[in-house]
């Protein structure tokens, strides 16, 4: 085989096989800590906290404390039901998925239960 060929031979297949590559999320890294999740809403700068362990998920959100079960439903997605929730609309569950990682934040998306829309963010690990 010439040189030439074997070069494009071994490219193609380095190139198949990275190609092929799924690089996927390290969900299992993000299960358990304190996390602060930032967003803009109304042109103000929102920030969340968060501490899971466990079954349990502390939130802080403008001097309001609010706890939570988490229920891992995969290595990737949980649902996080409100312990005591005040009213109807705040008893609703949230599902969470985690679509990408990094070494110290995750993407998510989610949903409360009952509802369509969708919400993206990103968590960073404190």
């Amino acid at each position: 085989m010439k040189d030439s060929t074997r070069l494009i031979y071994l490219g193609s297949l380095i190139f198949f096989l990275t190609g092929c590559y799924e690089n996927r999320p390290n969900c299992s890294a993000f299960h358990e800590g304190t996390f602060i999740w930032e967003q803009e809403s109304g042109g103000k700068l929102l920030t969340t906290e968060f501490t899971r362990k466990g079954d349990l998920q502390i939130e802080r959100f403008e001097n309001q404390v609010d706890s939570a079960k988490i229920e891992w439903i995969n290595d990737c997605e949980w649902r996080v039901i409100p312990i005591d929730p005040k009213t109807n609309a705040e008893s609703r569950a949230y599902l969470f998925r985690i679509l990408n990682t990094t070494e110290d934040s995750y993407t998510f998306e989610f949903n409360q239960s009952g509802r369509d829309q969708v919400y993206t963010g990103t968590a960073i690990k404190q």
